[in-house]
């Protein structure tokens, strides 16, 4: 599967094109997400297999009856997905291990040109991010931030597409306010020069 079929999925996917697909994949992952949150995930990951467990035994044994009662050959109800080839090639290891790399040394390459203040308003940006994420720690821990993440992954697309022109106004109008207070922020800051655009 390439790379751009898979986006398409994700992109159907997040925008609601198959509400059972999306609505299962959804409630599954917010239902697992809100499981770690009460129980470790030693306890998750085991209750988790004991009830997939629960079913498939179920079904074997029911379609083991099935067949002796009906005398018929059918054979094991699981054969056709184990016979599925499911390793994953090291093809697609290399290509997604390569990017991975990629990308953390772009991030380490960011984070030293922030911390060694190449550009001192970009360091000061980044400060300003870290000093208002130290009261959004203190308000909330880490998987309820992944719990609003993963559902405003799933509504904000959404949302988005039905009110596109309204967003994008005010975002531009806030984007432009932001502008004006960082020019007017660099010209105050001694040795900062601003960005060329």
């Amino acid at each position: 599967m390439d790379s751009t079929h898979w986006k398409e999925q994700v992109v159907e996917l997040l925008h609601w094109r198959d509400l059972q697909r999306t609505g299962v994949c959804f409630g599954a992952s917010l239902f697992l997400l809100l499981s770690l949150s009460v129980c470790s995930i030693v306890s998750v990951i085991a209750y988790i297999s004991l009830a997939l467990l629960s079913v498939t035994i179920s079904f074997r044994i029911y379609k083991g009856i099935i067949q002796a009662v009906q005398k018929s050959e059918d054979g094991h109800p699981f054969k056709m997905y184990l016979e599925q080839d499911i390793a994953i090639s090291s093809d697609l290891v290399h290509k997604y291990s390569e990017l991975a790399l990629a990308r953390f040394n772009t991030l380490v390459k960011e984070l030293r040109r922030l911390f060694l203040v190449e550009d001192l308003v970009d360091s000061l940006k980044f400060a300003v991010l870290m000093w208002l994420l130290t009261y959004v720690g203190g308000l909330f821990n880490g998987l309820t931030l992944i719990i609003i993440a993963h559902i405003a992954v799933f509504t904000w697309p959404v949302v988005y597409e039905k009110h596109q022109v309204q967003i994008d106004h005010y975002y531009e109008l806030v984007n432009n306010q932001v502008k004006d207070v960082m020019k007017k922020i660099q010209a105050k800051i001694p040795g900062a020069k601003p960005k060329t655009e």
